[in-house]
């Protein structure tokens, strides 16, 4: 079990004051995400085919949780972990044009997932996803695309402070881009997190550019499956990847703190390259990817913001417990009441 219990923690908001936070801070956020992305809200699915190759696996371990449909002969369903894939199959069924998009609430269950102050086994995010031209597959629309959400997020804090005074404001203005190459040559005998921890801490705000590929080493600094973010494409001046994760540093659990993971989407060369590079060639045959392929599907950007991640932070607390219902371990329940930290 891994928790950690801050010094002398004490949550700003009681558990009614906390729920009437988290509903304002949601709708707040994803109006304004939607308005500034020009993005409309769609309904998803909570589970898809087994076998179409729709559904998500993360860093290509997690297994999904599965289940076979009685009135489809038994045929296999499995909750969602993502909605990247899915996502652009609902932007090519809508007909939406460029420069516009979707997003819409994302609930899954990953039961790998290590329990943590900030890890359950209920993901709930906002999935995004709008549909770019070729000339956008580029790291400058990369960045534009992750400032403006980034002031969407500033955006929120304010009102949070304005709501509840006793929170005060702490991100900075602006978001610092930073490459997985770079964090690996600042600091090449700390691991990736600790690297990430560093730059947190002295920026207040980042975005790591450049999560799936291999470094200078030979390593990669996080995982990321082959056929939905571009993470090995060449950008400028050696670089290499499209996507990237914003994180922020969290005060309350002295950590680098992810909040999205998002990127410009494979196209058909990066998928093949990605594939190849995997040793998941295989997956071409799969239906989604078939389309991709066969040029069926828009080039698209996008991501997942995690909701109970983000009133976390905005609320100043210890433990995504604080603002979730999901089930813990007996021990961390324990713990966690002893130190003040209710968990939902």
């Amino acid at each position: 079990m891994k928790l950690f219990i801050p010094k002398n923690y004490q949550s700003v908001l009681n558990v009614s004051q906390t729920e009437q936070a988290i509903k304002m801070i949601k709708d707040f956020f994803q109006l304004n995400l939607a308005s500034e992305l020009r993005l409309r809200r769609v309904t998803a699915p909570l589970f898809v085919k087994q076998g179409t190759g729709i559904n998500d696996d993360l860093n290509g371990i997690e297994r999904p949780v599965s289940f076979p449909m009685k009135e489809l002969n038994d045929q296999v369903a499995e909750i969602v972990q993502s909605l990247a894939k899915w996502k652009r199959l609902a932007l090519a069924d809508l007909e939406i044009k460029e420069g516009y998009g979707l997003y819409t609430d994302m609930n899954a269950i990953r039961p790998d997932e290590e329990l943590t102050n900030i890890h359950s086994l209920y993901v709930d995010q906002w999935d995004w996803e709008r549909v770019i031209s070729k000339e956008e597959r580029n790291l400058d629309f990369l960045k534009k695309i992750v400032s403006k959400i980034y002031s969407v997020i500033v955006r929120t804090e304010f009102q949070v402070s304005d709501s509840y005074p006793e929170i005060k404001p702490e991100l900075p203005e602006e978001i610092t881009f930073i490459h997985t190459e770079d964090l690996a040559r600042k600091y090449p005998d700390l691991t990736p997190f600790e690297r990430e921890k560093k730059a947190a801490k002295e920026h207040g705000a980042i975005f790591v550019i450049g999560i799936g590929g291999e470094l200078p080493d030979g390593k990669i600094h996080d995982g990321r499956a082959p056929d939905y973010d571009d993470w090995n494409s060449p950008t400028v001046n050696g670089y290499k990847g499209l996507n990237g994760d914003i994180i922020l540093w969290n005060n309350v659990l002295e950590r680098a703190f992810e909040i999205s993971s998002m990127g410009i989407r494979v196209d058909r060369k990066a998928l093949l390259e990605q594939l190849k590079i995997r040793d998941q060639e295989e997956r071409k045959e799969l239906m989604w990817h078939k389309m991709l392929l066969n040029d069926e599907l828009p080039l698209t950007i996008g991501g997942g913001i995690g909701q109970s991640r983000l009133c976390m932070y905005f609320l100043r607390k210890a433990h995504i417990g604080e603002i979730q219902s999901s089930i813990w371990p007996n021990e961390m329940i324990e713990k966690c009441k002893t130190n003040g930290i209710h968990l939902l």
